[in-house]
C-alpha cells in the first residue's frame, strides 16, 4: 500500500524555507569520533551547545529511542553500453528475481530491450543488464527497470557488493574516479549506523551516524529503551524541490516496516507515560506513515509539512538540512518553523558542521 502525500499550508512556499549557508560549514569528512561530533540542544527557550556522547543525560528513563537500521549498499556501479558510452547506474530498489530499479545516467539513454555492460560486462568479470522499461511502466520519471545478468546466477545484493561502490551524496567531495578514491575505506566505515542491518538503502539514516557503543551503553544504563524500523532511504532525498507552491511537489516512493516487537515497544513506551524520540527524519516518516495508514509495512511518499498533525514521535534528534529541502519543512512542521530558523541562525553562527557528516539538533514537538 502506498501512504498518501500530506497538503502543504497554502500561506507557506519555497522561498520560506530558503537560508544562506556559508559552504565551508558543509562537512566533508566525519568527526574523528562519531560521539565526538556537536550536540545542539533545541528544546528549551535558549539553545545550548552539547557534544553528542551527553544525549544520555538529555533523556529520562521510560523514554523510547528508535533507530532506522537501514543499511546502504554499494548501489553505484559504472559500465557502457554497446556502442562503448559511458553508463552509470544507481540502483535505488531490488524486486522480485533479478530484477532492480535504477537511476541511468548516460548522454543518450538506450531503448528497452537493449543490453548494457555493467563494470566490465558478463564476459569481462562483470555483468550484464537488460533495460525492461520505465518504473513504474506509465511513469515518465527518472527511474528505470532493469533485468541483472551476472555469469554465476548471482542476486543483485551479491551483484552490488561485488562491483558496486558506496553512492555519497552530491554535497559531498570525492575522486571522480571511485576505484582510486583514498577516501573509500572511511567512507565504507563511517557512512553507515553501527546498527546497520537491513540491506536496502542509497543514502545512510545520517543523524544515527553519531551513535557508538558508549552512547548506546550508556542509554542503556540511564534506562532509556531501543526499537527500530525500517525505511531505505531513497535517492528521491535529494530531489530538490522545484516548485514555490509546495502543494505541487510529488514526494518520492520509500519502502518502510514498522516490526512487530517495535509495535510492542511504542506501546509500552505510553503505558508507562515515556517519549518517543526518532533518531533521523527517516524514522519519523515511517512512524507517522504507520499511524496515518494502520499499516505496518508498504510504501510511503508522506510529505511533511507545518501544520501537520504528529500522531508519534514526541523529539527528534536530527542533522542539519539542505535550504529549501523537504527536510527543513518536516522539521519544521515538528519543532516549530520560527524555531527552526532561530536555531539554524545560531547554528551557523556558531559554526555547525551540515548534511550527512555533519552535527545534530535535539528538537521537541511544538504543541498546539
Amino acid at each position: 500500500m502506498t501512504v498518501s502525500a500530506t497538503p502543504a499550508p497554502r500561506h507557506f512556499t519555497l522561498s520560506d524555507f530558503d537560508f544562506s549557508l556559508p559552504p565551508e560549514l558543509i562537512a566533508q569528512h566525519p568527526a574523528a569520533e562519531r560521539s565526538a561530533s556537536r550536540l545542539l540542544d533545541g528544546r528549551a527557550s535558549a539553545p545550548v551547545d552539547r557534544i553528542f556522547r551527553e544525549l544520555s543525560g538529555l533523556l529520562q528513563s521510560g523514554d523510547l529511542l528508535v533507530f532506522n537500521d537501514t543499511r546502504v549498499v554499494k548501489a553505484r556501479i559504472f559500465g557502457e553500453k554497446a556502442s562503448g558510452g559511458k553508463l552509470e547506474l544507481l540502483i535505488e530498489r531490488v524486486l522480485l528475481g533479478n530484477e532492480v530499479v535504477a537511476h541511468m545516467k548516460v548522454s543518450k539513454k538506450p531503448l528497452p530491450g537493449a543490453v548494457v555492460h555493467m563494470a566490465g560486462g558478463l564476459h569481462g568479470g562483470g555483468f550484464n543488464a537488460t533495460l525492461l522499461s520505465r518504473w513504474p511502466a506509465e511513469d515518465d520519471g527518472p527511474l528505470f527497470r532493469f533485468a541483472l545478468q551476472g555469469p554465476a546466477g548471482e542476486t543483485p545484493h551479491e551483484l552490488m557488493e561485488r562491483h558496486g561502490h558506496l553512492p555519497l551524496p552530491p554535497y559531498i567531495e570525492r575522486q571522480q574516479n571511485a576505484d582510486h578514491d583514498p577516501d573509500a575505506a572511511e567512507d565504507a566505515q563511517r557512512y553507515q549506523t553501527v546498527f546497520a542491518r537491513a540491506p536496502g538503502a542509497v543514502a545512510a539514516p545520517t543523524a544515527a551516524l553519531h551513535f557508538d557503543e558508549g552512547v548506546l551503553a550508556a542509554l542503556a544504563e540511564r534506562g532509556v529503551e531501543r526499537a527500530s524500523v525500517t525505511l531505505h532511504v531513497g535517492a528521491g532525498t535529494f530531489q530538490p524541490v522545484k516548485t514555490e507552491n509546495l502543494t505541487e511537489h510529488q514526494m518520492h516512493s520509500e519502502w518502510y516496516e514498522v516490526p512487530q516487537a517495535t509495535l510492542a515497544a511504542l506501546e509500552r513506551c505510553r503505558q508507562r507515560g515515556g517519549r518517543v524520540v526518532a533518531v533521523g527524519t527517516t524514522t519519523v516518516r515511517t512512524l507517522e506513515s504507520w499511524a496515518r495508514s494502520g499499516q505496518a509495512s508498504g510504501d510511503t511518499n508522506i510529505f511533511i509539512t507545518p501544520g501537520f498533525p504528529f500522531q508519534v514521535v514526541d523529539l527528534l534528534l536530527t542533522n542539519f538540512h539542505l535550504p529549501k529541502s523537504t527536510l527543513m519543512m518536516l522539521v519544521s512542521a515538528f519543532a516549530g518553523y520560527g524555531r527552526i530558523m532561530d536555531l539554524y541562525r545560531h547554528s551557523i553562527a556558531q559554526q555547525y558542521r551540515f548534511f550527512s557528516y555533519g552535527d545534530s539538533m535535539l528538537l521537541e514537538r511544538q504543541r498546539p
